[in-house]
């Protein structure tokens, strides 16, 4: 094999496909990208961890078509380092590989392509298409409450699943970890409908939220009740899915909470921020009192003190106090873009109903503290 290519080229898209490589594998084979040249001009590169794969096309200037594999890491840190607009020489051959670009030469071990696993995707039955910005706003209004517990498997990742809505069809994304929960709404895309339910994992959802910083257009999703593929521009991720059941999250979205606080989301979220500098690592526990038209904001920690503050807001239900763990306030209250949101409660044990307005895609529930 051998082939020139673009520096910036090169690095861009090895960018794409070393983050799915993990640093540490048993599997040698797993460290590797596989890159293979074709005679048509193309370079493709591709990269797995077993559960995910990123396949990425590139023009080259290919002499001599082939496929090796050598180290992601390895490759990417020669060409994240070789000077700017360099063109980078790729040649394979007895084990081999010779990187060159200028004065600098770089021989690499290779494996060979044979041991390389590849996804087998099988048939994706569900297919349709999603704006780019789109499936930002799914990603980004979700993916912060999905779960990091490993025992709670089935919460590692984002539900996708269809449904009728008062609006007619849509496409409801949501995660949770038990603490908070978060979903957002689209109208059904032309396809979607039969959609199995499916989990998308944590990594898968990283991966592909990088990828769309970079495209335009639309992504097209074929999925089935195991795998799940994007397609954007030159990259194509195929991924397993989570194999368990999401709970019915229906059940916690509370209906009947009748005190609404309305409040700018900039300005609880900075005085959320400054109050909980003193709240004790272990609970980040925020008092929040209401009163007419005022909310006092209220953390004490036995070993840095107290700290209060207090801001407009309207409000003109009965008083009372609720808890609510810092971090996990700020997070919901960093997703709200206008200036103002809708906070409906009950009472200090009752889960919280957070979001823009009725007519907002996006809704959270969160669960009170005790402080």
């Amino acid at each position: 094999m051998k082939a020139t290519i673009e520096r910036a080229v090169l690095l861009k898209s090895l960018g794409h496909v070393q983050s799915v490589v993990e640093r540490r594998n048993t599997i040698p084979i797993l460290s590797n990208v596989l890159i293979e040249a074709d005679v048509s001009g193309q370079l493709k590169l591709m990269a797995t961890d077993l559960d995910l794969q990123v396949v990425e096309t590139v023009a080259a200037k290919v002499e001599t078509p082939g496929t090796t594999t050598v180290s992601a890491h390895t490759l990417f840190e020669i060409a994240r380092k070789l000077p700017e607009g360099a063109e980078v020489s790729l040649s394979a051959a007895e084990g081999k590989m010779q990187v060159k670009a200028g004065r600098s030469n770089f021989n690499l071990p290779t494996l060979p392509r044979d041991d390389f696993p590849v996804i087998a995707e099988g048939d994706l039955p569900t297919s349709f298409e999603l704006p780019v910005a789109e499936l930002i706003q799914i990603i980004d209004k979700t993916r912060f409450a999905i779960s990091t517990e490993e025992t709670r498997y089935y919460l590692n990742g984002i539900f996708l699943h269809v449904a009728e809505d008062a609006t007619g069809p849509v496409l409801k994304a949501a995660a949770t970890d038990g603490h908070r929960l978060a979903r957002y709404t689209v109208t059904r895309p032309e396809g979607a409908t039969g959609m199995p339910d499916v989990i998308v994992p944590r990594k898968c959802v990283g991966e592909i939220r990088k990828l769309l910083d970079e495209a335009e257009g639309n992504v097209e999703i074929s999925l089935s009740a195991s795998k799940i593929r994007f397609q954007l521009g030159h990259a194509v991720l195929t991924s397993k899915l989570i194999d368990g059941t999401f709970p019915d999250y229906s059940r916690v979205i509370p209906t009947a909470n009748d005190k609404l606080l309305k409040v700018d989301p900039k300005s609880l979220f900075q005085g959320v921020d400054r109050v909980s500098t003193i709240a004790s690592e272990k609970t980040r526990a925020v008092k929040v009192g209401l009163d007419k038209d005022r909310i006092t904001l209220s953390v004490t920690s036995p070993e840095n003190g107290t700290a209060a503050e207090e801001l407009a807001a309207g409000y003109d239900s009965d008083a009372m106090e609720i808890g609510f763990n810092a971090r996990y306030l700020s997070d919901i209250l960093g997703q709200v873009d206008g200036d103002s949101v809708e906070l409906h409660l009950a009472d200090a044990n009752a889960p919280t109903l957070i979001r823009e307005s009725e007519k907002s895609p996006a809704l959270y529930v969160l669960m009170p503290m005790r402080v």
